[in-house]
């Protein structure tokens, strides 16, 4: 269900004038799925911070609310919130059909939603499994194709699909993720490839294991790859993601450790990635001190 088209604004302008016309030409207006939690939140409020005019999809209407208004104090000089489920195939033109009604030009789309699930593969319900595909890939597919088309008329715009690292490997006990990520990238690369001249760019943000509650909402909080690795701070991402976004760059691996692990990935033969990678997803044996979001936002800061 849409929320009540929420715009956080001064008390005298018009919103879609705003949005159209003074403000967009002040700087880029920003459409993010997956605004309210995770990765999402900080790329909103990165973008917020830098003065963007923003559009928030995520499927929970009175967190998108909350959310505008902190945005609105941050530096975003409007804020609109749509509350849809990207996992509904007709959500996307839904969305794109509410902002031409009120001629709302998106110069840049960032496709963050995603989900998973860990694993083994016959384990899992195949409902799950299509879920994860449906926000994955598809909803990726559907808003890009509709928004594209105007930013390459106008030969301006910019597309940043969220990845991870995840999509330069095999991902035992989480297939389908690593698989849909997989595409992602490859889809950004040939994106950008194909953009090359028209104005228009496409980057593909890949971080590596992150401390937000997609941690939690996957299954991997108790595994390796939470306990035992580096994991970042979703701020730092944002930052580096739009950084990466603004400079037109192709492929963004945040932190030197992701980059060496990414670079690696590309040498080593499938069957070693993907026995590499199934140790991360175990759970660890040693529990003496579980390590836990509360002492990793201590650590970053927060």
């Amino acid at each position: 269900m849409t929320s009540p088209n929420i715009l956080v604004k001064g008390p005298t302008q018009s919103p879609s004038r705003v949005m159209k016309s003074e403000t967009a030409a002040i700087t880029e207006t920003a459409l993010i799925t997956g605004a309210s939690s995770g990765i999402g939140l900080h790329l909103s409020k990165e973008f917020a911070r830098h003065g963007h005019p923003l559009v928030l999809v995520a499927p929970v209407a009175t967190e998108l609310q909350e959310i505008a208004s902190e945005l609105k104090t941050a530096g975003a000089p409007l804020v609109r919130t749509i509350a849809k489920d990207l996992e509904k195939p007709h959500s996307p033109q839904e969305i794109f059909d509410e902002l031409a009604r009120d001629l709302i030009y998106i110069d840049i789309l960032v496709n963050n939603a995603g989900s998973a699930h860990r694993g083994k593969f016959w384990e899992i319900d195949i409902d799950d499994d299509v879920s994860v595909l449906r926000l994955n890939i598809e909803a990726v597919l559907r808003l890009t194709k509709l928004f594209l088309p105007a930013m390459i008329e106008n030969r301006r715009g910019r597309i940043l699909n969220v990845a991870s690292v995840a999509g330069f490997e095999p991902g035992p006990q989480m297939a389908v993720y690593h698989a849909s990520k997989a595409f992602v990238l490859s889809f950004s690369e040939a994106l950008a490839t194909e953009l090359a001249d028209t104005g228009v760019t496409a980057t593909a943000l890949c971080p590596g294991p992150t401390d937000t509650d997609f941690l939690e909402k996957s299954g991997t909080l108790g595994t390796r790859l939470f306990q035992k690795t580096n994991v970042m701070a979703p701020q730092h991402v944002a930052k580096a993601g739009y950084q990466a976004l603004m400079a037109g760059e192709r492929v963004a691996v945040p932190g030197v450790a992701n980059k060496i692990i990414a670079f690696s990935r590309r040498l080593l033969p499938e069957a070693t990635l993907a026995k590499m990678t199934e140790r991360i997803y175990v759970d660890t044996t040693d529990r003496t001190h579980e390590r836990g979001h509360e002492e990793l936002k201590a650590a970053h800061g927060r």
